[in-house]
């Protein structure tokens, strides 16, 4: 068979295109690989006008990072989806991916067959991911402490933002943290005057701080409003007189509905769109609260706090005044927060919410202090979803090891695809040790070792000693869901990129030119 050297002399252009995509890819991937681990560090990104990000995050190096070549763009787009759908772990989705690539390039430059290597890779990942989750330890209730080990973990080991996160967590409930459609990371909302901490409830956005929010306190109706509060226009082509008349009566309409509104002794209006300024006057006059150009998603929250129903203006025109009230919400206390230009809604009627502000002393950090709590966040809830498993790529190599004799029971060259994944997994502890500044293939070797002794999946390296020792006794846990993400999306973008048989360049687009 070909040697390491043909890899690089071999004109074929399947080989070419492939030795091209594992360069670019292996480039991406050691941009972020010196910030895995306890001892990672963080990177520093510049652009053209020396504008300063330093940040250890996967996901937000990759994204600002120069990135031209087609393969590499591909990596970055794994990151992407590792952060949306999971809101960590995207560095070891990028180690995965850079890992499978690299062992299946060289199965090909051997003479295997790229579309088998593909295939035995597919079974290699089904095999682990089956692995790792018969490791995964559950999560039943939230007073669990490892709830807050993982919480404390993921946000580089703060406490005030771990705290926070757990807190937060037990107001909002198991139930709500297993909805699938629900992300908790979107609960967290940072203020760099503001100090860390747990509100208990929905906080809007108010830009008007020179207006002073009333306090309300008591029971408050709550009406949502999915755009805005304003008078109809007449937009028909009338004379002008006809078209004046009309206009009008518009706003008497207009005015006749807001009458109905206080009416309705609502003390709290939330719009998705703008408010008119008379409406606004009289509604301050009356004692409401009006939060106007509120996002969708924080209508949707007030809504499911308040148990409100979201309703459009034609419809509240219609419904008024007696068909009006099955609509509104209520909540048990309205109140202006000046330092964060907010308005907080709490003790709602129903579900259960809580905003996380995250405060730091100066705007520069104050970026990367929120995105470590919606890290520590998601992996919370992952961890109550699928349960967690031992960290600092312990479990990665103690299924390595089980891949490796899954691989025995495979015929043909599909074998050479089922190492490969074998091999991509030991990528994640490998990273750890050396950024600790140890020896990988020794202590890696030691590890598998005593793994295959204890037949324990816990085991791993410490990275301040390089002895060895059970993660889960030291605290090191991973959630389940996050890890198995990373492996399953790497390998999808891995066979994407092995699949690629040449690189052609496009010619430009002629409507583009002009």
């Amino acid at each position: 068979m070909p040697g390491k050297e043909s890899l690089v002399r071999n004109p074929d252009a399947r080989i070419s295109a492939l030795e091209s995509n594992a360069k670019a890819v292996k480039e991406v991937a050691s941009a972020v690989s010196s910030t895995l681990g306890p001892k990672g560090l963080d990177t520093m990104l510049v652009n053209s006008k020396n504008e300063v990000v330093v940040t250890n995050d996967g996901v937000t190096i990759l994204e600002l990072m120069k990135t031209e070549h087609p393969a590499a763009k591909m990596i970055v787009n794994v990151a992407k989806a590792q952060q949306e759908e999971m809101g960590d772990g995207t560095t070891t989705a990028t180690l995965l991916a850079s890992a499978l690539v690299d062992e299946g390039v060289k199965q090909v430059a051997h003479g295997v067959p790229v579309t088998k290597v593909i295939d035995g890779i597919q079974k290699g990942i089904r095999f682990a991911l089956h692995k790792m989750q018969e490791k995964a330890r559950p999560i039943y209730e939230l007073d669990d402490e490892w709830l807050q080990r993982i919480a404390f973990t993921a946000c580089r080991e703060d406490e005030d933002i771990t705290m926070a996160v757990t807190e937060a967590a037990h107001i909002l409930g198991r139930e709500k943290l297993l909805d699938k459609g629900f992300k908790f990371s979107s609960c967290v909302m940072a203020h760099p005057r503001s100090e860390t901490r747990v509100v208990p409830g929905v906080l809007l956005k108010q830009p008007h701080t020179d207006s002073e929010v009333q306090r309300k306190k008591g029971e408050t109706l709550v009406l949502v409003l999915a755009d805005s509060l304003e008078p109809d226009q007449d937009l028909e082509d009338f004379a002008s007189d006809d078209q004046n008349n009309k206009q009008e009566r518009l706003k008497e309409e207009f005015y006749v509905m807001l009458e109905h509104i206080i009416h309705l002794n609502v003390g709290l209006i939330v719009a998705g769109g703008s408010v008119d300024p008379y409406a606004e006057s009289v509604f301050a006059d009356a004692g409401i609260v009006v939060v106007e150009n509120v996002a969708e998603d924080d209508l949707r929250k007030v809504a499911e706090h308040t148990r409100a129903r979201i309703v459009k203006r034609s419809a509240l025109r219609r419904s008024l005044p007696d068909g009006m009230k099955p609509f509104l919400g209520v909540c048990k206390e309205v109140a202006g927060d000046n330092e964060l230009q907010c308005v907080s809604v709490t003790g709602g009627q129903g579900k259960p919410y809580a905003t996380i502000v995250v405060g730091a002393t100066t705007e520069d950090v104050i970026k990367e202090q929120e995105r470590i709590a919606k890290d520590a966040a998601s992996a919370v809830q992952a961890a109550i979803r699928g349960g967690f498993v031992p960290g600092g790529g312990a479990v990665e190599l103690f299924i390595a090891r089980h891949v490796e004799l899954y691989r025995e029971t495979i015929q043909g060259t599909e074998r050479f695809g089922v190492s490969a994944v074998a091999e991509a997994l030991q990528k994640p502890m490998k990273q750890v040790v050396a950024n600790a500044g140890f020896n990988p293939l020794e202590k890696i070797e030691s590890v598998k070792v005593f793994q295959a002794k204890r037949q324990s999946d816990s085991l791993g390296v410490d990275c301040d000693r390089g002895t060895i020792v059970d993660m889960i006794e030291m605290g090191v846990v991973d959630p389940l869901l996050v890890k198995a993400h990373a492996l399953k999306t790497a390998g999808e973008v891995a066979i994407a990129i092995l699949r690629i048989h040449a690189i052609v360049k496009m010619k430009e687009d002629p409507v583009s030119k002009t």
